[in-house]
């Protein structure tokens, strides 16, 4: 956070620029929002998914999305297919807690029970202790969250090493089946199933037109929620900048409400929120018609879900 303080203010005293965007971590978000307030500059997040963060300052627009949105989708999926009994893990800060309270807060609500929480801290590599403790409580399923990435490769390792998976309790997750670790992971993905707002395998002509272009720019990249949220950001920045230039005040003005077709699906800016508006499908990662491992949608469980943890 000191860091990330630090290279915005450099970048709004020494280099004077009329806009921000990206961020991917809440910490780092929340703690330049003091200084784009004092400097007036608005600011587009491309990820950072803690639903508070577009409190702290007007400034803030978010193009990614949060875990209020993609966890109680997740929760009423899982709900309807039977699963009545849960153990949550999560990754103790700002996200992870997030997405504890919204899976239990809407899983409690239709009826079904958690019957264990676990917050494990930011820096765990062993997950073994906690998958024993879930299989040993033997819940129906176990909703989990993890920053995408080695922690999240490293927790389905466990999963699928320590038993759960042959007990019959299912996974269900949200970003943790991301298209950078899919390979890595292997065929121990297969079949886990997600809540998630993109998948690169998105099936409409705009996400093939912009996983082509990725690809033709990054040979042997792939796109996943930071490319489609850093994508959408700039479209927001162009947008406010067209409209206003460096009119900082009038900018977000300029795009609350706002309306347009993402590679993800149709989206809109939540006018009060300032967060963005957007499907929720459920995915299973799947081999696709090349070989390769992909978040297979199957169905949406949400139109046009805002963020749930501001409403």
């Amino acid at each position: 956070p000191s860091g990330s303080k630090a290279l915005a203010q450099e970048l709004i005293i020494r280099d004077k620029v009329d806009y921000l965007g990206g961020f991917v971590f809440t910490p780092n978000a929340l703690a330049v929002a003091p200084l784009i307030d004092e400097a007036e500059i608005p600011t587009v997040l491309f990820n950072a998914a803690t639903s508070i963060i577009v409190q702290k300052s007007d400034y803030f627009v978010r193009t990614s999305f949060s875990l209020w949105q993609v966890s109680v989708p997740m929760a009423e999926w899982a709900y309807a297919q039977g699963i009545r009994t849960a153990a949550i893990s999560v990754t103790d800060y700002g996200p992870g807690n997030d997405a504890e309270v919204a899976f239990k807060t809407a899983f409690e609500k239709l009826g079904g029970k958690v019957i264990d929480t676990i917050k494990m801290p930011l820096q765990t590599t062993d997950f073994a202790p906690f998958m024993q403790r879930i299989k040993d409580r033997a819940p129906d399923a176990v909703f989990g969250f993890l920053p995408a990435g080695p922690p999240s490769f490293a927790y389905i390792k466990a999963y699928n090493e320590n038993g759960l998976k042959d007990a019959g309790i299912a996974f269900l997750g949200t970003g943790e089946m991301d298209e950078t670790t899919l390979e890595a992971i292997g065929d121990a993905a297969i079949g886990i199933t997600t809540a998630y707002h993109y998948s690169g395998a998105h099936p409409s002509d705009l996400n093939k037109a912009f996983t082509t272009k990725i690809d033709e720019m990054f040979p042997g990249s792939v796109t996943n929620l930071a490319s489609v949220g850093a994508y959408d950001g700039a479209h927001i920045l162009y947008q406010m900048i067209a409209a206003v230039g460096s009119d900082r005040q009038a900018a977000v003005d300029v795009v609350r409400g706002y309306e347009w077709e993402s590679p993800r699906g149709p989206v809109s800016l939540d006018p009060k929120t300032r967060h963005i508006t957007q499907n929720v499908y459920v995915r299973r990662v799947a081999r696709d018609k090349n070989g390769r491992l992909v978040n297979q949608e199957f169905g949406i469980i949400r139109e046009a879900v805002p963020d749930l943890g501001l409403q």
